[in-house]
């Protein structure tokens, strides 16, 4: 009696023993379970899943009135700013051309951009507005310049064509926190930006700003280069700031009509 006794208690043990172990066992494989299903991202702060945004051409309009980026035909705006290779002057100019783009009409915005003087860039951009206000950024026919010559057009993409799709360059109500994809070609065109602030102040040759949208804006392709943006209601950018990866500054100096 005494050995069954003995054997009984061994036997208790042990299978408390296994029951503890398979409840660590369980305990862990939920605690992986759930770590993998709430921390599956990337390095862009966005969830790790396709990216497919829904377009559908009737919800669409050529008529970008954002408070936050408004794009009023015949409205050109430039700005200014030091850089380590010399003066760069940008200047964006609303057109009354279209461009449709995957059955959307977008607006065409003409990007100059020159250094010293000198034509570097030359790009047309697309942009849309969907009804909720979003403003969509529809892709670009960029051309590199040296010498008058253009010597690349790598930076053009366009929504629709060889994998590429339209991103937000802004949003219809800004919620600081938020992250958004502002164009997506893998590989190409991966800018990403975040809100930081809707309280912002800055000052620049056009003026003293405040109540500004502040943004973070970055590429993945690019690490450790990071830019701030900042926006007037009824003007747009009126100042970028690049925070990581350098110094320089190009800010508003003028608008015409």
């Amino acid at each position: 009696m005494a050995e069954q006794k003995t054997g009984t208690r061994v036997r208790g043990r042990a299978f408390i023993a296994l029951a503890i172990a398979a409840s660590l066992i369980v305990g862990a494989l939920i605690g992986w379970i759930m770590t993998e299903a709430f921390d599956d991202s990337d390095d862009s702060g966005t969830p790790d899943e396709p990216y497919l945004p829904s377009i559908d051409p009737d919800n669409f309009s050529n008529n970008v009135d954002n408070e936050f980026f408004p794009l009023i035909p015949g409205t050109t705006t430039i700005f200014e700013g030091d850089t380590d290779e010399g003066l760069e002057r940008i200047e964006v100019t609303v057109l009354s051309e279209t461009k449709v783009v995957m059955g959307v009409t977008c607006v065409v915005v003409r990007d100059t951009v020159s250094l010293d003087g000198e034509v570097t860039e030359d790009t047309l951009d697309w942009y849309a507005q969907d009804d909720e206000g979003n403003v969509w950024y529809m892709g670009e026919d960029s051309k590199e310049y040296k010498d008058g010559v253009v010597v690349s057009t790598a930076g053009s993409w366009e929504a629709g064509v060889d994998g590429a799709l339209p991103g937000i360059v802004m949003l219809a109500n800004p919620l600081v926190g938020v992250t958004y994809r502002q164009e997506y070609y893998e590989g190409e065109a991966e800018d990403m930006a975040q809100v930081v602030t809707l309280d912002a102040n800055a000052s620049v040759a056009y003026g003293e700003f405040q109540d500004l949208l502040m943004t973070s804006e970055w590429n993945p392709l690019e690490p450790g280069v990071v830019e701030h943006k900042y926006y007037a209601e009824g003007i747009g950018i009126v100042l970028e700031v690049m925070v990581e990866g350098g110094s320089e500054r190009v800010e508003l100096i003028q608008i015409t009509n």
